[in-house]
């Protein structure tokens, strides 16, 4: 039966393969769309989402997949190297599982817990450049809008309120 055999490898490692694809795919595509400073187009955005809200499942459904095909190709490859490829695969689609359980954006967009302030004519602010500014009582702040995309929220305490600027 060595024709079974090749046609057993062949679909295990094209499973093994497709499983790496899906499992880098819904790890990286979201990464890429929704990353700081890069504009996104509405379709793409939405699909980013969509995969971010399903990519966890998916990648585990994959992870299994890829060590059911690892033991269907086990069985099949002969002993040598061609085994430890596969293994290779499989271990990084169960990476890619694990790594798609990380919340990525918390770790790009992490909250500015200790902003640092200077007067406003000790600035080096453009003419034109954004803030928000916040008046609390006698007390006022400016959040240039460039600080804030980077980290999205800056928790402050102004006039003894805690306040989070964001947009």
């Amino acid at each position: 039966m060595p024709g079974s055999s090749r046609t057993a490898r062949r679909a295990s490692a094209a499973a093994l393969v497709l499983c790496l694809c899906v499992s880098l795919l819904l790890v990286v595509y979201p990464v890429y769309v929704i990353r700081p400073f890069r504009a996104q187009g509405a379709r793409e955005l939405a699909i980013a989402l969509a995969v971010t809200r399903f990519h966890y499942p998916a990648a585990l459904v994959s992870a299994a997949a890829a060590l059911a095909a690892l033991v269907f190709y086990w069985r099949a490859q002969p002993r040598g190297w061609r085994r430890a490829l596969a293994a290779a695969g499989a271990a990084s689609v169960c990476l890619l599982a694990a790594l798609a359980r990380v919340n990525i954006y918390e770790l790009m967009f992490h909250p500015d817990a200790h902003p640092e302030f200077a007067a406003a004519s000790r600035t080096k602010l453009d003419k034109d450049e954004k803030v928000i500014a916040v008046k609390i009582g006698g007390s006022a702040r400016a959040y240039p809008v460039r600080v804030i995309s980077y980290h999205h929220v800056i928790n402050d305490v102004l006039n003894q309120v805690a306040i989070a600027a964001t947009y």
